[in-house]
This record gives structure tokens, sequence and C-alpha cells, in this order.
């Protein structure tokens, strides 16, 4: 899955694709938790929406391997658009092509042009919801952990390492959604009564940031 080392951290194309399947596998495994979590705020078809996408994503990458770290995540990015319902598919296929266009050209990603292109996929999902901090949305987790991935990088720490500090902030942007009054989407009707359940995008986002943990923090 490429170079990783403690000093210097390569991210290639069988990295990528690696992440990739192990943010289907988390999500087929919490399918109905995030069902749960949807229910009590939404529509009760998180869970069963994500896991249609990722079901077809990882079928897509096995038919026809990709080539390119940019491959990789467009391909990812138009398959979630194309068969996830709902808000998630918009808010992660963009996520997943603003990605693919960050990693441009390149055969392999070192960690900042990983942590160039995660930020990317946020600076997507903040194009196309239009979130901020305190929404009770996925962009409470996921912003946490590429400020975390940035500021670990910036102080010299191995990309494993930064992405477990990465993972210690999404789940702490996770977890803090549970008392938030949600103010966008589906939750954002019920009000008040939207306070005391954990949000399922911030969830699923979170899932998404372990599977870089284990897959890409080989350190």
């Amino acid at each position: 899955m490429g170079s990783l080392t403690a000093m210097t951290a390569t991210v290639d194309t069988a990295a990528l694709t690696a992440w990739v399947r192990e943010f289907g596998r988390l999500i087929a495994a919490g399918r109905d938790l995030l069902t749960e979590l949807d229910s009590a705020i939404g529509d009760a078809d998180h869970g069963v929406n994500m896991d249609r996408g990722m079901t077809a994503v990882l079928a897509a990458l096995a038919a026809d391997p990709p080539t390119t770290p940019a491959d990789v995540l467009k391909r990812t990015g138009m398959t979630l658009v194309s068969k996830v319902g709902g808000a998630s598919g918009p808010l992660y296929g963009t996520a997943f092509l603003r990605m693919a266009a960050a990693a441009g050209a390149a055969d392999a990603l070192d960690a900042p042009g990983y942590a160039k292109v995660l930020r990317a996929g946020l600076d997507g999902v903040v194009a196309r919801g239009k979130p901020a901090a305190g929404d009770k949305t996925m962009y409470d987790a996921l912003a946490p952990a590429v400020d975390a991935l940035d500021e670990a990088l910036a102080a010299g720490r191995p990309l494993g390492e930064a992405l477990r500090a990465a993972l210690r902030a999404a789940e702490q942007g996770r977890d803090a959604t549970i008392p938030m009054v949600a103010r966008k989407g589906r939750a954002s009707y019920l009000g008040e009564r939207s306070a005391g359940h954990q949000d399922p995008g911030a969830t699923s986002v979170t899932m998404l940031v372990s599977a870089a943990a284990t897959v890409l923090g080989g350190d």
C-alpha cells in the first residue's frame, strides 16, 4: 500500500484504494448503527444509502482497478453521487471529487500532499452544504480532523501519528454533536428535539478518518 515509514510517507494508488475499501468495510459493519442514529433525527436511511454507495464503489474499483490516486478518488466520488440518495451522496461525492482534483496527476502523495487532498474534500463539503461548526453535521467531525492532521504534520509528526491525532479529533467532534441542536438538513426540523442524539453524518465521516488511520497510518 505504498511506502510508509516514520520519516516519510508515500500514499500511492494501492494505498488509497485500500483506504476506500476499509471505509466500505466500516460502513457495512456500522450500517445498522448509522440507520439507528438517522432514525432519531433524519430519514432513517443514512446507513442503507452509504452501504449501497460504498458497495458500488468497491465493485467499480475491483472491476477496473484505478491507475492513479486521482482515479481512485474520482471514481469513488462519481459512484457515490450516482448511487447514494439524500444529502449524503452529493456531500461525499463532492468531497471525493475535490480530493481527486487536488491529487492532480501525481503518481503518489507525500504526507503533506495527502493532507492537502483531505482538506480539499472538506472544502468540497463546505461548498456543497454550507455547514459551519456547531450545525450538527459531518463538518463537526471532519473539520477538526483535517485541522489536527495539518497541525501534527506541521509539528514534524509522521503521517501515522498525525492520522491518529486526526481520528481523536474526529471522534471528539462526533461526540460533541450529541448535545447540539441541529441547524442543517432534516434534523433541523426537530429544533430542540434534535439535541441528545449523535449526528449520523459525523459518525460516518469518523469512519472515513478511522479507515485512513488504520490503512495509511502504518509508520
